[in-house]
């Protein structure tokens, strides 16, 4: 017959687990601590984010809401412009220090016209230059602009020596579902979001505050 715990051994046993989580937290803690005292470079980082699933723009304009918390100037290109303003544009448009600029000329999936697009593109690169060259403006969103190296409107070299020679301080996030193995290798954090699951396939529609 197995013998029941006593109290005594119960909290015997309760002891020498809580000194196994504490020893296995300041393990963990001595590893954070060291990569935190290995990380000593200051300057501002390069974010690529890219992949099917929702919310590449949404987690950019979050870190952009960071930057101007602490009073950053910022500055937004968006690449594609659809056929309706979106909550970002509405709201983030008349903040005193982002810039917003929408380019494009209303894209849509069903009506695609190349050589008009590529003008577009090439403007907004051109807009994105003199950003990616200002001193003044700490975070710069380039929203959605892997599709411009996608259909092939923009060089992406270009893009990478922009990026390079940008002010040591700024920092600027991509937006956009695929992007150049070129890109990908340049920047400083790459993250990709998957799509497990999304409320249009099962026949809900596209909402204000959700989708624009």
């Amino acid at each position: 017959m197995t013998e029941l715990p006593t109290e005594q051994n119960s909290k015997e046993q309760e002891a020498q687990q809580a000194e196994k989580n504490e020893a296995r937290l300041l393990k963990k803690k001595a590893v954070v601590d060291e990569r935190i005292a290995a990380a000593t470079q200051e300057r501002g980082v390069t974010i690529l984010l890219t992949g099917n699933g929702k919310g590449k723009s949404s987690s950019a304009f979050g870190t952009m809401a960071r930057a101007l918390g602490h009073g950053q100037k910022s500055a937004v290109i968006q690449f594609i412009k659809g056929r309706k303003a979106t909550g970002e544009q509405l709201f983030f448009g008349s903040h005193p220090l982002v810039d917003f600029h929408v380019m494009g000329h209303g894209f849509t999936w069903e009506t695609r016209n190349p050589a008009l697009e590529k003008e577009a593109a090439e403007q907004a690169w051109a807009l994105a230059k003199t950003v990616l060259s200002d001193a003044s403006v700490h975070f710069v969103l380039l929203d959605e602009i892997t599709y411009m190296y996608k259909y092939g409107y923009l060089n992406e070299a270009d893009l990478i020596a922009a990026l390079a020679a940008r002010p040591e301080h700024q920092n600027v996030m991509m937006t956009g579902r695929t992007a150049p193995r070129a890109l990908l290798d340049s920047v400083d954090t790459h993250s990709k979001i998957a799509n497990e699951r999304h409320a249009f396939a099962n026949g809900v529609k596209a909402q204000v505050g959700i989708e624009w």
